[in-house]
């Protein structure tokens, strides 16, 4: 654990889900003593299938339990990372119940129109894939980044593997995650001058509720099993098996935490070593 990171800030996006990434690393920073803010997108319910998004009350239950668990205070808050007055809304719920920001978390994403091939993809869906997974990391950083000057905070960009290796039929998200990396550089750059950090991961096959469902997916095209496309894939993987969220969390953590003080501007494979190139 790192402990200076106890009494700091943390907001991740797309955290409303115990199964992902997002939730993965604000409990991690809930572990360090952090105080939280978890985000996605709510609403009323109820949830049609794994993929959609969570509830308010089910980001409202994770926030609680996180708290109770760690001694930390939690808030949950309904945003829309591609509606510019959603983000505002967040940031001034923030300064209200927190005052301060001191390492971000740029998680939310999605993939929409997929599968499909680059001269087939539906246009719509191309746009609000994008807008999604790249102006979301814009627009979440542009509105954080005074509140993050204040205390030389730090930000993680959860851009993914996609961004290096393009994904077969699945053009707009990895155009959109390789468009992360860059920002993330750029941010780097113009941002070290104010103490401020910014970095990004790449996470390969992560065992969350979207890789199963593209084992699944995956499966009916090769006339398999969900089970028997996951050997497939750890095939692929040097250490053999499928990644934890928590392991991914672990890296997004180090990130903002002292240990990594002389790191800016890096987008860090967590592959297993099924991607080795920077």
């Amino acid at each position: 654990m790192y402990e200076e990171l106890k009494g700091q800030t943390a907001l991740v996006t797309g955290a409303g889900k115990t199964t992902g990434i997002g939730f993965a690393i604000a409990e991690k920073m809930a572990m360090c003593g952090a105080d939280v803010v978890i985000t996605d997108l709510g609403g009323p319910g109820p949830r049609t299938s794994d993929q959609a998004p969570p509830t308010t009350d089910e980001m409202n239950q994770v926030a609680a339990d996180l708290a109770a668990k760690y001694g930390v205070k939690a808030m949950a808050v309904e945003m829309d990372v591609t509606k510019p007055e959603s983000v505002e809304k967040m940031v001034e719920l923030v300064k209200a119940e927190f005052g301060r920001m001191d390492a971000l978390f740029n998680n939310a994403g999605a993939s929409f129109g997929v599968p499909s091939a680059v001269h087939t993809y539906d246009e719509g869906a191309w746009l609000r894939t994008v807008d999604v997974n790249l102006h979301g990391v814009f627009r979440v950083s542009k509105a954080l980044t005074p509140l993050l000057i204040e205390n030389k905070g730090r930000i993680v960009n959860v851009a993914s593997r996609a961004g290096k290796f393009p994904a077969l039929f699945n053009g707009a998200y990895s155009v959109a995650k390789a468009g992360v990396i860059m920002l993330t550089k750029v941010m780097a750059k113009e941002l070290a001058g104010e103490g401020v950090r910014v970095n990004a991961i790449c996470p390969g096959q992560i065992m969350t509720d979207l890789q199963r469902w593209r084992f699944g997916l995956e499966a009916q095209f090769f006339a398999c099993t969900p089970e028997e496309r996951e050997a497939e894939m750890c095939k692929t993987i040097p250490l053999g098996y499928i990644g934890s969220p928590a392991e991914a969390a672990s890296l997004a953590a180090y990130l903002v935490s002292k240990e990594s003080s002389y790191l800016t501007g890096q987008a860090i494979n967590v592959t297993g070593g099924q991607l080795m190139e920077l």
